[in-house]
């Protein structure tokens, strides 16, 4: 349509007067008036054969009828719609003379008058798009639709997929003057004429196709209008959006019939009236909706299948409207209450509620039941169950909503329906955990706050009239702060309009500040059995600090249904499956890296393998492997490493080596809540990265005794970290590999005992070496027999020079509370001085039989005296001293009684002071060491939730 100065419009209205109006010069407060006279002009000129549009404008059948536009408080109500006509000869069909969008759905017929019948004869269902989204799918709607035996079934469709948003884009284009409007319309024909020659024939297609070349026609007719004003309502919005569920009802209906079962169908439009409240949201009218339905019923009389628009409606007005996004649900449950259905059936994708969003939680678990809060409080939390108003309608009547996948008819679903906190729930306390994004928490603080009435008011009508949308509030009782969440989009103008309004208490500092925290996300816990129900924010608090999360702010109503806490944005996932893990028995996951694959790191992870699978089924824990390093090279996995093949993968797919993004990449995994480094590796620089690891929250379990054992300052700023945080570091194979050595001296400790000495026999190496030395055997020759057996370290000076056992000696010492560094430690080195400097080690076995002799006269001594010799570490608590011997005990003494390369241990304390605590055993050797790595490892586990 070109621009133009006037037009005469053909309209002939009850006085059948023709006016023509100058178009520029048509008022702002006529503007949906404007509209409709260009629709009612295109619609003339789309249809040629068809000169006049008349208006019936005292019809009181009226159901699209008033487009509305106010200004100054003046409503002003324009007729449009349902007896809109357009004029000529009719068809054989008579599909001129009504349009399912602008006019009657069918020609009225004379029916006989019935009751609307309700209760339990009744079931519900609901296809949402997915469910239409092709012939296929709207074929198997019809097939559940006729497998339900129901004696009389309330179909409720959504449009076809994507057809709303396709809907609302051409409203969009039109308005912006985009043309491709045109195109898009037409993508929007094709996608339903299509659909229907796949599903219909004869003249079932005959009869939907005429219809859909009818809406479409006055839709373009309708879209230019919008086109040229640049202009639409909310009401012509509504109306060109609500055809896609007009189209998929209609073709469902006819796919029914075509079947052989009577079914009727059912424009909502004309039934279901609700009252927009503002916020787009909008409120049903039940009272008046169920007077509306009753005389459709009478009027008719349908078949006991009715396939009915979701989604749409109208206002009081009789003006087109919808129950905005993801409204089918809605209807759904209205007219379950409308008619006191047995049953609501919402059929989706998905095979039902889920404990926690699945996408985010691998574990999570399909709902049985919910009832009417905890789905309520879920769907408010972002939870994908329903439209969060969908319960409101059924509660009164208590009837239950299952949620079903059309694609997996096998799976039973989850049903909504009346329960009682104190019912057994096998599914425990907390029922299932949602989650919400993007948000800003906004901090109102200041001592002027305390005991003044109206500062909450007038705070959340500030943030009421920018229009932003508060989804949580809390308060201390102190009245000293308020905090409140809101989406992070609108709190720029949160913030500007809160500094605006208490300008004057900020600078007279009644108010301290006005703080805005981004990126946060909210971590809801849902629950019907948490009230009343003590421990239950102990257990979820516990879970998230063991996950190292750091909780911002804490909400919970007092009906107990929901805890809901504010934290980081980065941490959310990772806390939503560490509260998960905690509650809802799934399993603990820890993700594991490895440094060091050497002989103790190899050793580990064929434990880890041969160990996995009875781990997940009887104790619940899940050891991921997400990664292995060496020096050189590594392999890294995002869900985790097959550990039958990790070798094979580190020969033929390593990256290099890089410690930075080894970690980088085990921290950065927020499916896996709870991560640990595992050092099995001697390496200094290694163990310097510790506390910058507890620092990021990974737990460190490691046998590298360098990080304990070095500087005395790094030690207690390390020793501090772990203190003060939940993140936890083991180190238990340290010192006795496999023996509990470091649990031992921490029981006696803690239950108040006071260690006077410690001595023992710390290194395997050494044992096996002074078991064997006796007789007339040389000190090198049992060197070489220790050295052959793999006892000893490549250079058995490593093992000789007593460094080993100095530095477990300095870590009891200080475990019992001596601040000592190792230089302060005497040792007893058993590297004669001229060899310290050989080359290598084969020069040092080759020259050490040379000093065998002083070795030989003290055993001799000692065998002549009844004794023996052992080389011993010892601290002495009382002295604050610590020294590395070797040590002369009688042959009744229990450290004359070792074989082979044990280790043994004596812990003199005030309750031992008699007779030592003696802790023995195996102490050295890959087997042992990795266990005592693995059982620090299930301690860990046990520590974050796993059964102990």
């Amino acid at each position: 349509m070109a621009p133009c100065n006037s037009e005469t419009l053909p309209v002939s209205a009850d006085t059948g007067s023709t006016k023509t109006k100058p178009w520029p010069w048509i008022s702002q407060p006529s503007l949906s008036f404007t509209l409709f006279l260009m629709a009612s002009f295109a619609v003339t000129k789309a249809f040629p054969q068809n000169p006049v549009v008349r208006l019936h404008s005292k019809s009181p059948s009226s159901r699209l009828a008033f487009l509305q536009c106010r200004q100054n408080s003046t409503n002003q109500n324009w007729l449009f719609g349902t007896n809109m006509r357009i004029c000529g000869v009719p068809s054989k069909s008579d599909v001129n003379k009504v349009s399912a969008s602008l006019t009657d759905v069918s020609p009225k017929q004379e029916t006989a008058k019935s009751s609307l019948p309700k209760g339990d004869t009744w079931s519900v269902h609901k296809f949402g798009g997915t469910c239409m989204g092709s012939a296929d799918r709207i074929q198997n709607v019809a097939n559940i639709t006729l497998n339900d035996s129901s004696e009389r079934k309330l179909v409720i469709v959504s449009a076809m997929s994507k057809v709303t948003d396709m809907m609302y884009g051409l409203v969009q284009k039109a308005l912006s003057r985009d043309e491709s409007y045109l195109e898009a319309l037409d993508k929007v024909f094709d996608k339903h004429m299509g659909t229907a020659k796949e599903l219909l024939e004869g003249e079932d297609l005959a009869r939907f196709l005429a219809q859909l070349h009818l809406d479409v026609s006055n839709l373009k007719a309708m879209l230019r209008a919008i086109y040229i004003a640049g202009h639409a309502t909310e009401s012509f919005t509504d109306f060109v959006v609500g055809h896609g569920e007009l189209w998929s009802a209609q073709m469902l209906s006819y796919v029914i019939k075509k079947s052989g079962e009577p079914c009727s169908w059912m424009d909502t439009r004309e039934v279901l009236i609700v009252n927009p409240t503002g916020s787009d949201q909008v409120d049903p009218d039940l009272a008046e909706s169920e007077s509306r339905m009753e005389k459709w019923f009478e009027e008719k009389a349908p078949a006991g299948t009715i396939i009915a628009t979701g989604f749409i409606a109208s206002t009081p007005q009789n003006i087109p409207t919808t129950l905005k996004r993801d409204g089918s649900d809605f209807s759904a449950a209205i007219f379950g209450a409308i008619v006191r259905a047995r049953m609501v059936t919402i059929w989706t994708d998905v095979d039902g509620v889920y404990s926690a969003d699945p996408r985010k939680v691998s574990e999570a678990v399909i709902l049985k039941t919910l009832s009417y809060q905890e789905a309520w409080e879920m769907s408010y939390f972002g939870a994908n169950v329903l439209h969060p108003r969908t319960i409101i309608p059924v509660m009164k009547d208590k009837i239950p909503i299952v949620i079903r996948n059309m694609f997996n008819l096998a799976a039973p679903g989850t049903t909504i329906c009346e329960q009682k906190s104190d019912e057994t729930n096998q599914n425990g306390l907390v029922k299932a955990f949602a989650t919400i994004d993007s948000l800003a928490l906004v901090n109102v603080e200041g001592t002027g706050m305390a005991g003044v009435p109206g500062t909450a008011s007038a705070i959340f009508s500030t943030v009421k009239d920018v229009g932003a949308n508060v989804i949580m509030i809390s308060q201390a009782s102190s009245e000293h702060s308020i905090c409140f969440a809101v989406p992070e989009k609108e709190v720029g103008a949160v913030s500007a309009a809160l500094h605006t309004r208490f300008r004057q208490a900020l600078q007279a500092g009644r108010l301290s500040q006005v703080e805005v925290i981004p990126n946060c996300s909210i971590l809801a816990a849902v629950g019907l059995r948490m009230a009343s129900t003590p421990g239950v924010s102990a257990t979820l608090f516990d879970a998230l600090a063991k996950a190292n999360i750091n909780v911002r702010a804490i909400a919970q109503g007092s009906s107990e249904y929901n805890i809901t806490v504010v934290l980081k944005q980065d941490d959310c996932i990772r806390a939503l499956r560490a509260a998960h893990s905690r509650f809802y028995l799934s399993k603990t996951t820890l993700a594991v890296g490895l440094i060091g694959p050497g002989l103790i790191g190899a050793t580990l992870l064929d434990q880890l393998k041969d160990q996995a699978a009875v781990l997940k089924e009887e104790f619940n824990i899940d050891l991921r492997v997400m990664g292995i390093t060496g020096s050189n090279k590594m392999i890294l996995s995002d869900a985790g490493l097959d550990l039958t093949k990790w070798k094979d993968e580190m020969k033929q797919n390593p990256t290099e080596a890089d410690l930075d993004k080894f970690t980088h990449h085990l921290q950065e995994n927020h499916f896996f809540p709870n991560k640990v480094l595992v050092d099995c590796t001697a390496n200094t620089k290694i163990a310097n990265r510790y506390y910058d690891w507890l620092r990021k929250g990974i737990h460190v379990v490691t046998p590298n005794k360098k990080a304990n054992s070095g500087p005395l300052d790094r030690y207690l700023k390390l020793r501090t970290l772990q203190r003060e945080s939940y993140t936890h570091y083991f180190y238990e194979a340290t010192v006795g590999a496999g023996l509990p050595i470091i649990s031992t001296l921490r029981g006696l400790l803690e239950t108040g005992d006071k260690i006077l000495q410690i001595e023992g026999i710390f290194s395997g190496t050494l044992s096996y070496i002074f078991n064997n030395f006796k007789g007339e055997r040389l000190f090198s020759e049992v060197v070489s027999e220790a050295k052959e057996a793999g006892y000893t370290e490549p250079d058995p000076r490593d093992d000789l020079s007593g460094t080993d056992v100095a530095r477990k000696v300095i870590i009891l010492a200080r475990e019992s509370g001596l601040k000592l560094e190792l230089s302060d430690i005497p040792v007893r080195s058993l590297v004669p001085e001229p060899l310290k400097d050989c080359s290598s080690a084969e020069e040092f076995m080759e020259k050490l039989p040379s000093f065998d002799a002083e070795l030989s006269k003290e055993r001799n001594d000692a065998t002549d005296s009844g004794q023996v010799l052992r080389y011993v570490g010892l601290v002495d608590v009382s002295n604050q001293t610590g020294s590395v011997q070797l040590k002369r005990y009688d042959l009744t003494h229990p450290f004359a009684q070792l074989a082979g390369s044990d280790n043994i241990i004596a812990f003199t304390t005030t309750r031992y002071k008699d007779q030592p605590l003696i802790v023995r055993g195996p102490g050295a050797g890959a087997e042992v060491t990795a266990g005592g790595v693995f059982s620090d490892i299930l301690r860990l586990a046990s520590y974050l939730g796993a059964p102990s």
